[in-house]
């Protein structure tokens, strides 16, 4: 089985240990996002699995593919362009006190990606499963056009779909997709 996820990579920075925002001298680095998640576990899993999303073509683009590909994750369809990747600061909870997370994604690469930086039709060639989350088409205006033209394009290859919209169940991005989706 070939699987496709679409979305967002962040940079991912969090105060070592459960140390507070307000108490962190330095941050740990990593990368994460929903549907760069769920790419990680099929690989983990053994499926043939590729993330397609837009990062910049600087060496901070370059890491979150790197991380992506340690995990057997097929890179070779990201589009390269654009000035930031998302982040988002996370502080892990301890005992009763919850994990806190702060976004900083406005303006990323795939926030501002154009229709024309996807090529759907060979990008879902030989793929059997299509994934995405709810905040994808909730990055902005165009990226849910993006998603609609995915959608579209997966269900003409006969693609099976999936999105999991728990993380954006009100937002107005998805109601104009799912609109868009009974044209």
């Amino acid at each position: 089985m070939k699987v496709i996820t679409f979305g967002e990579i962040m940079l991912r920075l969090a105060p070592h240990g459960y140390y507070r925002f307000t108490q962190a001298n330095d941050f740990e680095a990593s990368f994460g996002g929903g549907e760069a998640n769920v790419a990680v576990s099929l690989a983990n899993f053994g499926l043939d699995v590729a993330f397609v999303t837009k990062l910049p073509a600087h060496d901070v683009g370059q890491c979150a593919i790197n991380d992506l590909r340690k995990y057997g994750v097929d890179t070779s369809m990201i589009t390269r362009g654009g000035d930031r990747v998302g982040i988002y600061y996370l502080e892990k909870g301890a005992s009763q006190r919850a994990s806190q997370v702060i976004y900083d994604r406005a303006h990323s690469a795939i926030a501002e990606a154009i229709p024309e930086d996807f090529n759907w039709s060979k990008i879902f060639e030989g793929v059997d499963w299509f994934h995405f989350t709810g905040i994808t088409p909730a990055l902005s205006d165009t990226v849910a056009k993006i998603t609609l033209e995915a959608c579209k394009a997966a269900k003409e290859e006969g693609v099976m779909i999936s999105c999991d919209l728990t993380s954006v169940k009100n937002c107005g991005q998805v109601k104009k997709l799912e609109k868009s989706w009974e044209n």
